[in-house]
């Protein structure tokens, strides 16, 4: 009899396999961007990231399985202002020759308000905070483009501490936001 169950458990498992659902694995396009925002002395700038790679797996029907994995080469920032590209990458801001690389990777996604939220784990200058992004995704065919924005404070990550804390200077709020091209695996 536990022969006949076992069977039958098994040929129930191997139906039900094809019908599970999994999230969509999509390559990340050279039209995509990851940019900042952040304020200097009440004046916003705009600044970006020229090299990072993304893993995204992405369903908005099947959240469960979905994924988002981003890694960012801190050197690559680009900012308009000569003064700001030269601080960035320094000791006190993302000091990027003891931590090349920040990471971010979700832990799990859900809906508020008709939106999907990205709730993850950031790792900047050592520092591993939550962090949760909100996430506009646009299946165009098997293709699609996924807008991701939030905020961050930037002194948790210990970016531009001590002589740069003060916040009426350089403001505490970042906001983070990136425009994904992607085209499915």
């Amino acid at each position: 009899m536990k022969t006949i169950h076992r069977f039958a458990a098994g040929a129930l498992l191997a139906f039900a396999l094809p019908c599970a659902a999994f999230a969509t694995d999509y390559a990340v396009q050279p039209a995509s961007t990851l940019g900042f925002t952040g304020s200097f002395q009440g004046t916003s700038f705009d600044g970006g990231f020229k090299q990072w790679k993304a893993a995204i797996s992405y369903d908005p029907a099947q959240l469960a399985q979905s994924k988002f994995d981003v890694n960012v080469t801190m050197a690559s920032v680009a900012v308009s202002d000569k003064d700001q590209q030269g601080a960035l990458p320094g000791k006190d801001f993302f000091n990027v020759a003891q931590y090349p690389d920040a990471h971010f990777v979700t832990t799990g996604f859900r809906s508020v308000g008709g939106k999907v939220v990205a709730d993850g784990q950031l790792t900047l200058r050592g520092v591993t905070k939550p962090v949760s992004l909100v996430v506009d995704f646009k299946p165009q065919g098997k293709n699609a483009t996924l807008d991701v924005s939030g905020s961050l404070k930037r002194l948790d990550f210990s970016v531009g501490g001590g002589e740069y804390a003060d916040t009426s200077v350089i403001g505490a709020d970042v906001k983070v936001h990136a425009h994904l091209v992607l085209v499915a695996k």
